[in-house]
């Protein structure tokens, strides 16, 4: 017995969401059958309105909300240091740390050749603009350790070290509280090669 139309095209629409397969789509789907009509009206206008709603900065390219963007504050760019993120959502997890106060930059991806996705395909030449506009004195590379986050990192190093700023990237190695034996060879390769003075 086949699903109705309308319940496959509910279904596909649920899989385009990351990690939700078919199993998932089809138990949301079963579940949002059993909604009142209230809230799937409210659903239907909440997502009808999100990029109305939540903008991306013109500047940095963060949500900045209905609002003035929160990330682009004057005394933000006192700080004189940007930090590069390849989405939007990486600015919010960076903030609950409260360990860094300066300004972001939202490339909108990552280097990824089968993808399609080149360096024009990213925000890097604003990047440049807005480094020597706000007289930038630190970059701090924050992107995925990955395959395309590791070629992205180099790709903007090798880019933006003619401009005489100090460039960092984010330490990557062992998690908080992970005894050795748990942890995987890349990761602590990774850890030798970056470590600190203690």
């Amino acid at each position: 017995m086949h699903y109705p139309p309308h319940l496959l095209k509910v279904i596909n629409v649920l899989k385009r969401l990351p990690g939700v397969g078919s199993k998932s789509a089809e138990r949301y789907a079963f579940h949002m059958l059993g909604w009142p009509q209230e809230y799937l009206d409210e659903m239907a206008s909440t997502l009808k309105d999100i990029h109305e709603k939540l903008p991306q900065c013109e500047e940095c390219g963060c949500l900045k909300g209905e609002y003035a963007c929160p990330f682009c504050t004057e005394q933000r760019q006192q700080s004189k240091v940007i930090c590069i993120i390849s989405c939007a959502r990486e600015a919010f997890s960076i903030e609950t740390t409260g360990e860094y106060k300066g300004l972001y930059h939202v490339l909108g991806g990552l280097l990824s050749p089968l993808e399609g996705i080149g360096p024009d395909k990213l925000t890097i030449a604003a990047l440049k603009t807005r480094i020597a506009l706000l007289k930038i004195e630190e970059i701090v590379i924050a992107l995925d350790s990955t395959l395309e986050g590791d070629a992205t990192s180099l790709y903007l190093k090798q880019e933006l070290a003619p401009l005489g700023v100090a460039i960092s990237r984010l330490a990557f190695g062992l998690p908080m509280g992970s005894p050795l034996d748990y942890v995987d060879g890349g990761t602590l390769a990774r850890a030798f090669s970056g470590r600190s003075k203690f």
